[in-house]
């Protein structure tokens, strides 16, 4: 049974905290799928991942383009995670259900802390994920560095 990570971005970007959390995944052996809820964001967001460093570079797709299934990491807005991801990313407010949070070895929700409703719509998420028996922790970069402050 996989845990829910909280990530509640106040101080660096998700451009900038995403390709972070996806060399952690690919560290631990993850494929990784990164649900949005905007085609365009996810073009824009698959942009910024090809920006990189070439020393950190992640290989990646959207999921509407060929070859999606090859991919380590696919960014896509639905439900399929047709690269057989054990992690699920959700930015943006994309939908997580508690089902695929027993089924995956790990699922991070970044959310913007400078957006209140970004923020309203974390917490309903952390309440219907915890409703639903999946453990979760709640991260923080408040004090400039990321720090567990809940877990559930």
């Amino acid at each position: 049974m996989g845990a829910v990570y909280f990530y509640h971005l106040t101080r660096a970007p998700l451009e900038a905290t995403l390709p972070m959390l996806l060399a952690k995944a690919q560290e631990a052996g993850w494929r990784v799928m990164v649900r949005g809820r905007d085609p365009a964001r996810m073009a824009w967001l698959d942009e910024k991942l090809w920006q990189g460093a070439d020393d950190q570079f992640l290989p990646h797709g959207l999921a509407d383009m060929p070859h999606a299934a090859d991919q380590p990491v696919l960014l896509g807005t639905g439900g399929d995670m047709v690269n057989g991801a054990q992690c699920l990313m959700s930015v943006d407010g994309a939908d997580v259900m508690a089902d695929e949070v027993t089924s995956l070895q790990r699922v991070c929700v970044l959310f913007d802390g400078n957006d209140p409703a970004a923020l309203d719509l974390a917490r309903g998420q952390w309440k219907a994920l915890t409703d639903a028996g999946s453990a979760a922790q709640y991260w923080s970069q408040e004090s400039g560095r990321w720090e567990k402050k809940a877990e559930k």
